[in-house]
């Protein structure tokens, strides 16, 4: 019997399951780990969001098969926010829908869109499933810079010059997963002139829009004037209100994509369920003082990792956006690679960080750290680190 399944044969190692293993293992042990690995939101979510899902599921008909493309009460919702937060007016009914989580909408759109042998544009380092969604629908990736600089645009335009079959999807994921970096609303502007002129749909995840800092708000591509022509969009509950393991995220955008991705949906899903749903409603709609409590909170660990790290001896540049900080190897110990650096930080420091190759070759050099403990635990972490870092041989600023 054949075990060599296609479509596993596709998919490589996954990097940063080395170090989890490790973890795991570490916690067996009764080690203290201080988990900066995964980015798992570690705060509740709101208490009326709580209640309302154990309101609705306590009706006995609240318990059979949901609709795919999630409760109209809920795409409603999403369609407010778009108009309120962006300013950008989109049908519920033929723009929206709800997704288990932003990582299922964009793999089953990718399964909608994609023909064996198409060729993806998608960032370098990404998030995996920018990536292996696609690879998983039989395509092949051309990477582009994660950075949106003049080589962007180059390698875009080399990419439609040189590539065959020509490109028809680009990714894009700003607040960028995992670099942190931002675009602004001119970024998009060119971005949909360019995907126009060149018959390329866009994939645009805004899964961190509303972890911005320093009160610079993060835009929408749907701002832009024709974005829905070519543009589709999805975002997450997970990190705004704290409902991660909940999987609601949406797409919304391009009447096409979106009916492709209902389709796909429809075949392999019942969507989630309506009590959650229901809850997701009540996020979306209700006090939106927990938004602004999470963004103050991640900021001011954002600020507290900075500088206790920099003064363990290794500088970190403070990210602007998302729950992540993407940081350079310390010079020292650059030659280490990403990989092992994380392994050493595992055993020698009790800190779990994501190696940067794991998110792509260019990612290589960079680790990504996660701000999903506490102040308290922050200084700790960077008081191990810096135990770990003299025993190096590498100095840190101050005690």
């Amino acid at each position: 019997m054949d075990t060599e399944f296609y479509r596993i044969k596709r998919l490589p190692p996954y990097v940063i399951a080395e170090v989890n293993a490790m973890r795991a293992a570490a916690r067996a042990e009764g080690r203290d780990i201080i988990d900066l690995g995964m980015g798992n939101p570690d705060l509740p979510p709101p208490q009326h969001v709580i209640d309302k899902l154990c309101e609705v599921a306590r009706s006995p008909d609240a318990h059979g098969y949901s609709q795919s493309k999630g409760i109209p009460g809920l795409r409603r919702a999403q369609a407010n926010y778009y108009q309120t937060r962006f300013g950008v007016e989109v049908d519920p009914e033929s723009e929206v829908v709800v997704t288990l989580g932003s990582k299922e909408g964009l793999a089953s759109l990718a399964t909608a869109i994609t023909a064996p042998g198409d060729t993806i544009l998608a960032p370098n380092p990404s998030y995996p499933i920018h990536t292996f969604g696609f690879i998983i629908a039989g395509a092949s990736i051309r990477s582009v810079p994660t950075t949106p600089d003049a080589r962007y645009w180059a390698e875009l335009e080399k990419a439609m010059n040189f590539t065959v079959p020509r490109p028809t999807v680009l990714v894009v994921n700003y607040p960028s997963n995992p670099t942190a970096e931002v675009v602004d609303l001119a970024f998009y502007e060119k971005l949909v002139d360019w995907a126009r002129f060149h018959k390329v749909w866009i994939l645009s995840d805004l899964a961190y829009s509303e972890l911005y800092y320093d009160g610079k708000p993060t835009p929408s591509i749907l701002q832009v004037k024709g974005a829905k022509d070519v543009a589709v969009e999805f975002t997450s509950l997970s990190k705004t209100y704290s409902m991660a393991g909940w999987r609601i995220g949406f797409a919304v955008g391009n009447p096409t994509l979106i009916s492709a991705l209902t389709r796909v949906k429809s075949y392999i899903d019942y969507g989630a369920f309506t009590p959650m749903q229901a809850a997701a409603v009540a996020a979306i709609n209700g006090p939106q003082d927990i938004v602004e409590n999470n963004r103050a909170l991640y900021h001011k660990r954002r600020d507290v990792m900075v500088e206790a790290f920099g003064r363990a001896g290794w500088d970190i540049p403070a990210p602007p956006a998302s729950m992540f900080a993407w940081a350079p190897l310390p010079p020292a110990l650059k030659d280490m690679g990403s990989l092992e650096f994380s392994k050493q930080l595992l055993t020698h420091a009790e800190v779990a960080v994501a190696p940067g190759v794991g998110y792509g070759e260019d990612g290589e050099g960079f680790v990504r750290i996660a701000m999903v403990e506490n102040e308290q635990r922050l200084r700790q972490a960077a008081r191990n680190i810096k135990r770990y870092l003299q025993s190096m041989g590498v100095n840190s600023t101050a005690a």
